[in-house]
């Protein structure tokens, strides 16, 4: 296994490739590919074991490169390599929002995808494809949900939330009761806040379920400076300190699972893979945990971030067949059922959803249709390749407002005047 773990290790990286010659297709025989997975949860573990599959099946080595947990952290190092034209990675893991800011880097996989891609959700499909080439085969898909601990919404006789302020409610009755009765380190709701894409994921829920737009709508407008939106973040602002730890600010995905499985928090918002870890052998919580779509704000809605992630194949790798036939094992219908099985990962391919076997081992597949039906995307597409500093903008300006620094009004009126000098738009 390598390790790449930020911008130091990945220019010492570029540096060492400097002195490397490019192979020509004939040296394919017993090559050795790079693949980046994630290290969230199991994650790595599973794709260690379809890239094992794949290797027994062609006799082929492949190395798997650790990388950042985070998704912004992860973002960079990857421009980073590419604009280096480093072959050290040859195929990458890349979020649902990463296509359209990488694909001048990346291969078109449309010719190894075939037939096979008319059976993925097509909007993925869509999402994949720049300027007529299908820079990524989609991997895993999910949205954001709501984990709950039913028992003690039944010891407290409580409703799962259907809204923000029931769940504030509920969450701050059920903390106080299990404190009074000794356990001091119960909180009520606990997810990502730190500055970092996830909370660009988390923010995104709060404003568009009460009705404050997608930060950028579909014509590229900015929107976000709107008194919903700022009503949104004011809400979420008032959680810290109450029914979440201050140090929700600086909790990632992994951090608001250790504390909800560990059996500390009543409520959690994270993404479906989380599903698997809280119900383990060894999972404090397993048995008493629900999973239901996230409440709805304002506007009378729920909105949960589209997520998911996609294989891409560097055209800097010096086996870029090898590569491309690799991220299409690995996106295959066998492989994404294993997926399903061995890690709750939702599925890209539209047949594992009535495939008896997967929807017995992830029961909560059917439940969380709703969430796929409310599923809100990022402003991606229309913001091309500034997304990335659309985001940035977006969660430094949430954060501000979540630890107290900034009013949420302010905070929101500065954004849209940053966003609209990042797009070019006319005041």
């Amino acid at each position: 296994m390598r390790l790449i773990r930020g911008a130091a290790a990945a220019l010492t990286v570029i540096v060492a490739l400097s002195a490397c010659e490019a192979r020509t297709p004939g040296d394919d025989a017993g090559a050795t590919l790079a693949i980046s997975c994630g290290a969230v949860g199991q994650e790595f573990e599973i794709c260690r074991r379809g890239v094992d599959r794949w290797s027994a099946a062609t006799g082929h080595r492949v190395e798997l490169v650790s990388t950042p947990n985070s998704a912004t952290e992860r973002l960079a190092l990857y421009q980073q390599l590419l604009a280096a034209g480093a072959h050290d990675v040859d195929v990458l893991q890349v979020d649902v929002i990463w296509p359209a800011i990488l694909a001048p880097h990346l291969l078109d996989l449309g010719p190894v995808a075939g037939a096979a891609i008319d059976g993925h959700f097509p909007a993925l499909v869509e999402n994949n494809s720049v300027d007529g080439r299908l820079v990524a085969l989609p991997w895993f898909t999910d949205a954001g949900v709501l984990y709950y601990r039913q028992d003690l919404l039944e010891k407290y006789d409580e409703a799962v939330p259907a809204t923000w302020r029931e769940l504030a409610a509920t969450a701050a009755r059920i903390q106080s009761a299990e404190r009074a009765a000794g356990d001091t380190r119960m909180w009520g709701f606990v997810w990502q806040g730190r500055a970092y894409e996830g909370l660009t994921c988390n923010a995104l829920e709060w404003v568009a379920s009460h009705g404050g737009g997608t930060i950028v709508d579909a014509d590229g407008r900015v929107t976000i400076d709107n008194p919903a939106a700022a009503r949104a973040l004011e809400g979420a602002a008032a959680w810290v300190g109450t029914i979440s730890p201050p140090g929700v600010l600086n909790y990632a995905e992994e951090e608001s699972r250790g504390v909800f499985q560990s059996g500390h928090a009543v409520f959690m918002r994270n993404w479906p893979y989380a599903w698997a870890l809280v119900e383990s052998d060894d999972s404090p919580v397993r048995g008493r945990v629900g999973v239901a779509p996230l409440p709805a704000g304002d506007a009378g809605r729920p909105a949960a971030t589209l997520g998911g992630w996609q294989l891409a194949v560097s055209k800097y790798s010096r086996y870029p067949a090898l590569a491309a036939d690799l991220a299409a094992f690995l996106t295959s219908e066998a492989e994404q059922k294993r997926r399903a099985l061995a890690g709750a990962f939702q599925p890209t391919i539209v047949a594992l959803y009535s495939d008896p076997q997967v929807t017995d081992a992830n029961p909560f597949f059917a439940r969380l249709a709703a969430s796929f039906d409310a599923a809100v995307a990022r402003p991606s597409a229309a913001t091309g390749v500034h997304y990335n500093r659309v985001s940035n903008a977006f969660y430094g300006a949430v954060h501000d407002v979540l630890s107290g620094r900034r009013d949420a009004a302010d905070a929101l009126a500065d954004l849209d005047e940053r966003l609209r000098v990042t797009l070019g738009e006319g005041s």
